[in-house]
């Protein structure tokens, strides 16, 4: 295992590859990494695997069984590229800062859980390497932050994997174009449909089964006995129920929370903004939090308006107007009245970002050094309103936020809340 000192010196003397985001031949293969072979990486290994574009060299997890089995995958794929039918060139590590270290090494696809995005990315962006990351792309808003600047110094190129912006048949692109397009007449109101906040993690210890590196699996998070909840044991095909514990995650408020408030921040024009004010609804309550915007815009979780018939209008997104309303999700779009989705966006109207496929568009940037369709600032700020609506419950008092200087205004108690400090040995 490298020490933090051997391997911030190895990032300082190679500096050469921090400029290279245009300097890419069309036809150049990216060497990539992956950080994290769980569900979600997995997937993502699949998805690059198909791509021209790339070669998979290394990967990366805490529990052996996950990384043989992503070993495994890639050498399967690229075996069928030679006679022999035989390929060994994938590297696999248990400690994410060796991959890093990898000469050639070009980009790298973090796919942990949300407390170990921030120290892997900062890390990589010092090291020069592209970085595509999973959403939320942070477990507090502080380390949201601490990623973008480090980007930026870097000069990279980052993704944050909030795929909805790409694809999903388009729906939500739509749905932005005709709410920037005023088709439902001035916005008033958006509704987002998910789950809860975080909960503090109660759970019992168990033994831990061999091959789990359960002391790098809690990284920066408080120190805690081994529970098959957390990380389950070996190769698994569910999405484990980390997520619901905010000391490693945000609740569903901020998992698909992550990809919803995005698209809501969207289509208001907030992509490096955010509200001014946050209001948690009765204490006994888990949804109604509401985010209100300088122009008067309400963003409200998991309450929706009912219809004639009693029913509540429902849908992953929801846009209120004063002329009509759009509700669009994963599923698809419709509109209140109907007719306000039956006349075109026109091409000389506000256009989204020309993005269909997430990762395609990544790849493109990389080689081009232009900006992804959602960078490192877009994501933390898409991540911040999870935060924000966590911690409204977590105190349950209105809030007053001040987005440019991303602190409560006046309150100290809520700004403890805005960070966490990681066990010591993982300090960077």
């Amino acid at each position: 295992m490298l020490s933090r000192r051997k391997f911030l010196a190895a990032s300082a003397a190679a500096p050469l590859v921090l400029s290279r985001a245009s300097g890419y031949a069309a036809n150049e293969k990216l060497n990539l990494g992956f950080i994290g072979v769980g569900t979600m990486g997995r997937g993502h290994l699949g998805g690059f695997l198909g791509r021209n574009e790339v070669e998979v060299v290394a990967v990366c997890d805490v529990v052996k069984e996950r990384l043989d089995s992503a070993k495994t995958t890639v050498e399967k794929k690229y075996a069928d590229r030679i006679k022999s039918g035989d390929y060994k060139g994938v590297k696999t590590y248990g400690d994410f800062r060796e991959l890093l270290a990898i000469k050639g090494l070009d980009a790298v696809v973090i796919a942990t859980p949300d407390h170990w995005h921030a120290i892997p990315a900062v890390l990589a962006a010092r090291a020069g390497k592209h970085i595509y990351c999973e959403k939320p792309l942070t477990q507090n808003l502080t380390d949201g932050r601490w990623i973008v600047n480090e980007v930026a110094k870097a000069k990279i190129i980052f993704q944050t994997g909030s795929q909805q912006r790409s694809e999903f048949g388009g729906h939500f692109r739509k749905a932005v174009e005709y709410v920037w397009n005023g088709r439902i007449g001035k916005l008033t109101t958006v509704r987002i449909g998910v789950g809860a906040a975080a909960i503090p993690c109660d759970l019992k210890g168990e033994p831990k089964p061999e091959g789990t590196d359960w002391d790098t699996w809690l990284g920066p998070a408080p120190e805690r006995e081994y529970n098959s909840v957390l990380c389950p044991k070996g190769v698994h095909g569910h999405f484990p129920a980390w997520r619901n514990y905010q000391e490693y995650g945000g609740g569903q408020l901020a998992d698909m929370g992550a990809h919803h408030f995005d698209i809501a921040q969207w289509a208001m024009g907030m992509d490096t903004n955010g509200p001014i004010e946050v209001i948690p609804p009765d204490p006994k309550s888990d949804r109604g939090l509401r985010f209100v915007y300088a122009n008067g815009v309400v963003m409200i979780h998991n309450e929706f308006a009912k219809g004639k018939d009693g029913k509540e209008i429902k849908a992953d997104c929801v846009f209120e107007g004063t002329e009509g309303t759009i509700l669009v999700s994963r599923g698809g779009i419709s509109s209140l009245p109907d007719t306000i989705l039956k006349e075109p966006i026109g091409e000389k109207e506000k256009r989204v970002y020309a993005s269909t496929d997430h990762k395609k568009n990544w790849l493109e940037c990389i080689k081009s050094g232009k900006e992804t369709i959602c960078p490192a600032e877009t994501g933390h700020r898409s991540a911040s309103i999870c935060h924000l609506g966590n911690i409204g419950y977590r105190l349950g008092r209105k809030l007053k936020w001040d987005a440019a200087k991303e602190l409560f205004t006046d309150d100290a108690k809520a700004n403890k809340e805005l960070s966490r400090e990681p066990r010591a040995k993982w300090k960077v």
